[in-house]
């Protein structure tokens, strides 16, 4: 049976939900390989998901931090290939798929941001 309150409510939250950047993280006890999940997770880029507005990614290797990122779609990017395929293992990771509201498809505005504080050197994301 048609229900036109239905309709109205499903117009109505089609319109208010929009896609959100997305974000992988990793913390294990022994160094691990996050070759296959992050391989996955660059599909969502422009692949399998709207996210293709950029990309990023840090690593902790010790207390030395390591980063990549690009404008680019991650489904697409060549750095995204070359991490799927590095045998790379650490206790920490973080990746960020950009889905732009605001701002321009350009690497500023790609996370994972990177900040030294106290003698650290700090990794993070945020969505939306």
């Amino acid at each position: 049976m048609f229900n036109p309150f239905l309709v109205l409510l499903h117009l109505l939250i089609a319109q208010t939900c929009t896609a959100m950047c997305q974000i992988f993280g990793m913390n294990a006890r022994t160094p691990t390989d996050f070759q296959f999940s992050f391989k996955g997770f660059t599909q969502r880029g422009g692949l399998t998901d709207v996210h293709a507005d950029g990309w990023g990614l840090a690593c902790y290797k010790g207390r030395g931090l390591m980063c990549f990122h690009d404008p680019t779609p991650s489904c697409t990017s060549p750095i995204a290939t070359m991490l799927c395929d590095l045998p790379i293992k650490t206790h920490n990771i973080i990746a960020h798929i950009r889905y732009a509201t605001v701002g321009e498809g350009t690497l500023e505005n790609v996370h994972p941001f990177t900040r030294e504080l106290w003698g650290r050197n700090w990794a993070f994301a945020h969505n939306g």
